[in-house]
């Protein structure tokens, strides 16, 4: 039987791969800003060519980030599912949808090793032909994690009610989390169907986003929940007994 410390660790643990899910996502998108030149396949090309170590780093760490991520989505729908079963059921189904998207789409992040490793197959194409298909796959990329973005912002939203319902968790977290569901939703949906006016949206769309996700991480880290009256909400939903 769970010991009333149980939920606080589940929710430090969350914590914990939240912030490991970010650390690897922001050295993902370091690592490749640095790699990327908008617009030149080329350069592009050149410089993955240069770096394909650190190419390959980022496309790891991707991966780890969103396997990270899977935990997080598991271990908050336990610690949510007191304040209604259904909701975190479908917030989980939603957030996995989006690791789901994300990690179909990293499929063509392999693209470029392939297209620029001047394997004999590849003689058929010009080199400046394989360079714009090495850009074109990243590109598709970047569609695949727009698509994630707007799982995760019903995700994000979804939450938020959660946990402004919860009675373990500040009300302040559940406001915070649904503008940052707001927010990529949004961004995404707008760069689907008018990217250019999601140029102008950025970088200031995103901001509810990281604020609201940020919290929740350190929230968890540091402080938890408050176990007794998660227990007692556990109780009142009929899940599990009020004390261990």
């Amino acid at each position: 039987m769970m010991s009333d410390t149980s939920p606080r660790r589940q929710a430090r643990i969350a914590g914990l791969l939240y912030l490991f899910t970010t650390v690897l996502g922001v050295f993902d998108m370091m690592a490749r800003s640095g790699l990327v030149v908008r617009g030149d396949a080329a350069a592009t090309a050149a410089r993955i060519l240069a770096s394909e170590p650190l190419y390959r780093s980022a496309v790891a760490a991707e991966f780890m980030g969103g396997a990270c991520y899977v935990g997080v989505t598991a271990i908050l729908y336990g610690l949510l599912k007191p304040v209604s079963p259904t909701v975190s059921r479908a917030a989980a189904f939603f957030s996995l949808a989006g690791c789901a998207t994300g990690a179909a789409g990293m499929a063509w992040m392999f693209g470029p090793p392939i297209l620029l490793s001047g394997a004999p197959y590849l003689s058929v194409f010009r080199p400046d032909q394989l360079q714009a298909l090495a850009l074109v796959a990243l590109k598709l990329h970047g569609q695949a994690y727009n698509l994630s973005m707007i799982f995760f912002g019903i995700y994000c939203a979804l939450l938020g009610w959660l946990v402004f319902r919860s009675a373990f968790l500040p009300k302040v977290l559940g406001v915070l989390l649904g503008l940052a569901g707001a927010g990529w939703l949004v961004d995404s949906l707008a760069t689907v169907l008018a990217p250019a006016f999601e140029a102008h949206l950025d970088p200031w769309i995103m901001a509810p986003g990281f604020i609201g996700e940020a919290s929740l991480c350190l929230w968890l880290l540091v402080v938890g929940v408050n176990a007794p009256r998660w227990f007692q909400a556990n109780a009142t939903a009929g899940l599990a007994p009020a004390s261990a």
